[in-house]
């Protein structure tokens, strides 16, 4: 499966996957727990700030970004829809400030240092008979579908375009659907292997 993960070093690669992983929860905690537009425009525009340091390693994201753009327009408009202007402005921020620091996470994490965080955060569950390794698998093999499918969804909706100077919509779906489907199986038998030795 390809990967988001861009080699490219930049300044936030050497910083630990396991402090990136705990600012970004005291992050989405953080802007969970305040309604204070103030804070939530500050902590954008932080958000933003870093986002962009990272250079030339965000055109990875560019498909990403778009559907975050789309996001915010419809979340917006909804809530302006209902007579909720202050709602909209806060619902958006709290998106965008958590949306750019995941993929700000993706482009500059490996997916095996992810892997020895999660193992190492749900290690105590050992000892109540809980299988901490497979756990963390599941986690990250979660976190790894999820950017396999926008990887995906760009490549077939750029294909598309390219033959018929439109955008894919619903027509890809099939496709997109069959193509994560075998890359599911292809995960599968590769673990099914390796597990039983």
């Amino acid at each position: 499966m390809k990967s988001l993960y861009s080699e490219q070093p930049t300044w936030l690669h050497a910083v630990p996957a396991y402090a990136k992983l705990a600012a970004l929860a005291l992050l989405s905690t953080g802007l969970f727990f305040t309604h204070q537009l103030i804070a939530l425009s500050v902590s954008g525009l932080v958000c933003m700030g870093i986002f962009t340091s990272l250079g030339r390693v965000t055109a990875n994201a560019k498909p990403l970004l778009m559907g975050l753009g789309l996001a915010c327009v419809l979340i917006a408009a909804f809530h302006l829809w209902m007579q909720h202007p202050v709602l909209a402005a806060i619902t958006v921020l709290r998106l965008v400030s958590t949306t750019l620091m995941g993929i700000a996470l993706t482009l500059t994490t490996r997916y095996s240092d992810l892997l020895h965080v999660f193992e190492r955060v749900l290690s105590p569950l050992n000892s109540l008979g809980v299988s901490s390794d497979r756990l963390a698998l599941q986690l990250a093999l979660m976190l790894r579908f999820t950017e396999h499918f926008f990887i995906l969804w760009r490549r077939l909706d750029e294909a598309h375009r390219l033959r018929t100077g439109k955008a894919g919509g619903f027509k890809i779906l099939a496709p997109l659907t069959i193509q994560m489907l075998v890359s599911a199986r292809h995960v599968a038998d590769t673990l099914h292997v390796r597990l039983r030795r």
